[in-house]
């Protein structure tokens, strides 16, 4: 199973979700970013940031407490059996399914979550799709405002933590105003669902691409539709569990406004497909464009 994004739409919720699910078999790293590596120095980049966090880990376990001791045993575990996939420096997808597998206990799924993966081309999401007998996406679409939002919420944090209130505000007027430069490109990228289901449909056979809404994946009839999707029994859930959500800030009422009207081809793209939108997704629309 692979779940391809949006980023900030629910997935590494999801990953925790089924990371603990009877019947599937996840390692503890969620982003992989496997297939968007195609060059020797691609792998070459990995195994120096996998290095860094491996020398972070094993300083937290020296001075753990026995409670998180197992759980920081297990997450270097699997960074070193991960290494050595990335030490090959090129695309093995015998050593990427063993990776996947390895500890499975009967399990009817194993998976990778990277919201990456589709902003890959075609050649490559095909690749993807033929990896194993058996392949079958997921992808997540969460209203477009409130993504948009958090995704730069999520940089601005990163890159200026001292200013971040300033800096994700300007960020966000830069990229209404058009300014793609610098993460702007990547954050309209990523949840531009009128370029990435198309390219999905392309590559994954009827039957196997699921397409959800975040919204509607945070319930427990979606969990069921997900689960029916890939054949395991619906599991526990802790719905109001919120992961990875990120430092709060609230848009102001003209931002607002304006990140629905910028956004407008997504909502008339998506309810073109998917006229069942989520009350979210139904309020910014009947809000912005009536």
């Amino acid at each position: 199973m692979f779940c391809l994004g949006a980023t900030k739409g629910g997935t590494s919720w999801l990953h925790d979700h089924l990371s603990q699910h009877p019947d599937c078999h996840f390692r503890t790293i969620k982003e992989l970013h496997y297939f968007t590596m195609t060059r020797p120095a691609h792998f070459g980049a990995a195994l120096k940031r996998l290095k860094a966090e491996l020398e972070r880990l094993k300083a937290r376990l020296a001075g753990a407490p026995e409670a998180m001791r197992a759980r920081l045993e297990r997450r270097i575990a699997d960074l070193r059996d991960w290494r050595a996939v990335l030490a090959r420096r090129q695309t093995d997808a015998a050593a990427y399914r063993a990776f996947l597998t390895a500890g499975r206990q009967g399990q009817a799924v194993v998976g990778d979550i990277t919201p990456a993966y589709a902003l890959l081309p075609d050649e490559r999401l095909s690749e993807m799709a033929a990896i194993a007998p058996d392949v079958r996406a997921v992808y997540l679409m969460r209203d477009p405002v409130a993504r948009l939002w958090s995704h730069v919420r999520m940089i601005a944090q990163r890159t200026r933590p001292d200013a971040f209130a300033d800096e994700a505000r300007a960020l966000l007027a830069r990229i209404l105003s058009g300014d793609l430069s610098g993460e702007g490109q990547g954050i309209v990228a990523r949840g531009d669902y009128a370029a990435v289901l198309p390219r999905l449909a392309r590559a994954f056979a009827p039957g196997r691409l699921l397409v959800m809404f975040t919204e509607e994946m945070m319930t427990l009839p979606g969990l069921a539709r997900l689960a029916e999707f890939l054949g395991i029994r619906p599991g526990a859930a802790d719905l109001d569990r919120r992961v990875h959500e990120g430092t709060p800030l609230k848009m102001t009422d003209a931002e607002r406004r304006a990140a629905r009207a910028w956004l407008e081809p997504q909502y008339a793209y998506v309810s073109g497909q998917y006229p069942s939108l989520p009350q979210t997704w139904r309020a910014h629309m009947e809000e912005g464009f009536a």
